[in-house]
């Protein structure tokens, strides 16, 4: 085919398909499609113990064999070796809850290596800050009106980045606090009013942090980065004021998307550690002292922000094919300190999400 064609092709396919990036969701019979492969996939894998996994692929030095956080089963069903051009690792599905994680982990107190160089500040600011930021409001907007007027209310940034976030909460009047691992970032923050407040390293540290009583912790996109995320909530959860909120953003591991794109998925960076589905986020909440949660679906950003024109029929599907079970590629939840803070809010009884049943497992070794 001549250039002419090509192009005229390639325009028509714009104008008629959604993107590509929205074809398992979107496309006629593609959700249960990948949903029944990726059943597939967990009743075929393997289950093997955590020290035989780790006798095949290697432990590095700063890696250490671990368990799972939520039932601390030390089986394990490898699934994905996700792999670039300067890193790789090992991904694995717990065979008990479902939770997947990387395995071998990084030995928690070596978690800040991951964030010192000043490259990871350069990351946070840039092309990247416009993206967050209209994100940011997004996922606060569909919470409304819980965030829409800070009020003068603490609230506490954890891994608060270059302060992206920060700024906007500034905006809308919370009393702004932040910490984040990374140097480089923290002194990109505190360039600017909204981050005279930040600081490095454990919330713990700082005694001003430390003494709790915040109305509201974020968490944007910091799930999958803890080591020990169980016990990190736990720590998150006695700096809320009794009647305060814990809003978090968070990659979706039950995204047809993942299921989709199996290792090249691009939920898997290099600093991820952690990728929950809206069940297994649910229960490291339950077990970290929430006693009330609520997860929410994402339709991605662009549709949310309703600048993505899809034909009716499209939109149609790939709503409906997010809505069951939740499996966008992002997700979004508030957890409450007290039992009802999810009917003060106005937002109802928790909702969650659908529990996929869990697969006939193939046992191999010990």
């Amino acid at each position: 085919m001549s250039t002419a064609p090509k192009r005229l092709a390639y325009r028509i396919s714009k104008t008629v398909l959604p993107p590509r990036y929205l074809w398992p969701f979107a496309f006629p019979a593609a959700a249960p499609y990948h949903q029944a492969r990726w059943r597939w996939l967990t009743q075929r894998a393997p289950v093997i113990t955590a020290e035989e996994h780790a006798a095949r692929v290697g432990v590095a030095d700063r890696e250490e064999v671990i368990g799972c956080d939520l039932c601390g089963e030390r089986r394990v069903q490898p699934l994905f070796h996700p792999a670039r051009k300067k890193w790789s690792y090992h991904v694995v599905r717990c065979p008990t809850c479902g939770f997947l994680y990387r395995n071998p982990g990084i030995q928690p107190a070596r978690l800040g290596e991951l964030y010192s160089g000043a490259g990871y500040g350069r990351f946070l600011t840039g092309k990247y800050s416009n993206k967050r930021q209209r994100r940011y409001r997004l996922v606060m907007d569909g919470f409304e009106p819980l965030f829409a007027d800070g009020g003068g209310r603490r609230l506490l940034d954890f891994g608060c980045g270059a302060g992206l976030f920060l700024d906007l909460a500034h905006e809308r009047g919370f009393d702004c606090h932040g910490v984040d691992l990374s140097p480089s970032a923290i002194e990109r923050a505190r360039q600017k009013p909204s981050g005279a407040k930040t600081y490095v390293g454990s919330p713990l540290d700082v005694p001003e942090i430390a003494a709790g009583g915040f109305d509201v912790i974020t968490l944007w996109s910091v799930m999958a980065h803890l080591a020990e995320p169980v016990e990190d909530l736990k720590m998150i959860r006695s700096l809320l004021a009794p009647d305060g909120v814990l809003l978090i953003l968070t990659i979706n591991a039950n995204s047809l998307l993942l299921k989709a794109q199996g290792q090249d998925w691009g939920g898997f960076t290099p600093n991820h550690l952690k990728f929950f589905t809206p069940t297994t986020l649910t229960r490291a909440l339950h077990l970290a002292g929430f006693p009330s949660v609520v997860v929410h679906a994402m339709y991605t950003d662009p549709i949310e922000a309703g600048s993505l024109k899809l034909r009716p029929r499209h939109e149609r599907r790939l709503r409906r094919a997010i809505d069951r079970g939740n499996r966008g590629n992002m997700q979004r939840a508030l957890a409450f300190a007290s039992a009802d803070g999810a009917r003060r809010s106005g937002l109802g009884r928790e909702r969650v999400g659908e529990a996929e049943p869990a697969p006939q497992l193939r046992l191999v070794g010990g």
